[in-house]
Order: structure tokens, then C-alpha cells, then sequence
């Protein structure tokens, strides 16, 4: 049985994921992440939130996987999610 990662540790698990798949802070932006899951959560519908996450870093890799790339991906995601009327 998985255990639920406390806030506290959030960077603990960021800065294991980094080294594990070097990558740079800027790779990985957590709180631009938790507020996209946010805004879709309460958009669209919580479940929805970890699959935008998934899509915006698919979608940002395919368009280069660069800092901007990510925020670009993020915002296209956040949009849509504000947008949403299902």
C-alpha cells in the first residue's frame, strides 16, 4: 500500500526525480505544475488534473521540452481547462 507524499517532502521527491532523470529545476517548475493541476481540477474535474499534467509534458516535449516550451504547454492546458464547459 503506496503512502500519500506529505507537502513537506514535495522537494525531497522533485530533486530525486531530477538527479534520477537529470534534469534542471527548470525542467521540472513544481508550482507551475500544482497550479495547472489546480485550475484544471476545478475547471474541468479533479481525475482530470494528473492526465493535463501528463498531456502538457507530452505536448512540451514535442515541441522541444525547453523552459519556454513547458510554460507554453502549461498555459495552452490552463486555457482550455478555463475554458471548459462540459
Amino acid at each position: 500500500m503506496s503512502e500519500h507524499l506529505p507537502p513537506e517532502t514535495l522537494d525531497d521527491w522533485a530533486d530525486a526525480l531530477r538527479e534520477h532523470f537529470d534534469l534542471s529545476a527548470d525542467d521540472v517548475p513544481i508550482s507551475l505544475i500544482l497550479d495547472l493541476a489546480k485550475d484544471v481540477a476545478n475547471g474541468v474535474a479533479r481525475p482530470a488534473a494528473p492526465f493535463s499534467a501528463f498531456v502538457a509534458g507530452l505536448v512540451a516535449g514535442r515541441r522541444g521540452g525547453s523552459p519556454d516550451d513547458i510554460r507554453a504547454a502549461v498555459a495552452d492546458v490552463t486555457k482550455l481547462a478555463g475554458e471548459w464547459q462540459a
